[in-house]
């Protein structure tokens, strides 16, 4: 079985579809989703209407929980609080009631996925370095989980220490815990403005990250024409 980790789509329908046409050509079997399917561009409900379509494991992000939610947006800043409003008014009653209804923290087959951190995944905390991995990783209980948040491609290792770098293939080996993130799909922060994604083959237990181009100027004038310029 080969996965396709996804995480942070954030409502951008052109990345998306371009990750998803690349995995089934790299023979992805099933797809693991990070959370923050909306927010920041135009096409929530599309993004949402695939991802239900796949059936696929999922769990919740922040700008998820944001834009499912009724409560007031004191605490973000007024361009994603304008965003999080107009995502609110796109969609359903149906698809907030599935956003709201996603666990933060899900076992998938031999590995978990959460949005942002094992030891406190409803505060949203960002892991950058060894540090903040390591309080996940002493709460992790399978040998290798997947989060998001940060947009930034990143992997940490546990064996007698922690250390963390960037990465584009390697094999999780015995006796060791992996934290592993795989970039963003629709909104990457590395300076790399394609859409980023890892496939992780179970059988041969390889990580790979992938980078894809995808119509970048087709997302920008959704964004343009709907006002979120964020």
């Amino acid at each position: 079985m080969k996965f396709a980790i996804l995480a942070d789509i954030h409502a951008n329908l052109e990345a998306f579809e371009a990750v998803l046409k690349h995995a089934k050509q790299q023979h992805c079997t099933s797809f693991a989703f990070l959370g923050d399917f909306v927010g920041y561009c135009a096409d929530p409900k599309d993004c949402l209407d695939i991802v239900r379509a796949l059936n696929a494991a999922c769990v919740k992000g922040n700008h998820d929980e944001y834009c499912a939610g009724e409560f007031p947006l004191k605490g973000l800043n007024q361009k994603p609080a304008k965003a999080v409003e107009w995502t609110r008014n796109q969609l359903t009653a149906e698809d907030r009631q599935w956003l709201n209804a996603l666990p933060y923290v899900q076992q998938v087959e031999t590995f978990t996925i959460v949005h942002g951190t094992l030891d406190n995944p409803k505060r949203w905390r960002y892991v950058f370095d060894r540090m903040a991995a390591s309080s996940s990783l002493a709460h992790q209980s399978t040998d290798v989980c997947f989060f998001g948040h940060t947009h930034v491609p990143v992997a940490f290792v546990r064996d007698t220490t922690v250390r963390g770098g960037t990465y584009t293939k390697f094999r999780i080996e015995p006796g060791k815990a992996y934290f592993i993130n795989p970039g963003a799909v629709g909104q990457p922060r590395d300076n790399n403005p394609n859409a980023a994604y890892l496939s992780y083959d179970l059988e041969e237990r390889v990580i790979e990250l992938f980078r894809v181009p995808y119509h970048i100027a087709t997302a920008q004038r959704k964004i343009r024409e709907a006002d979120l310029d964020v």
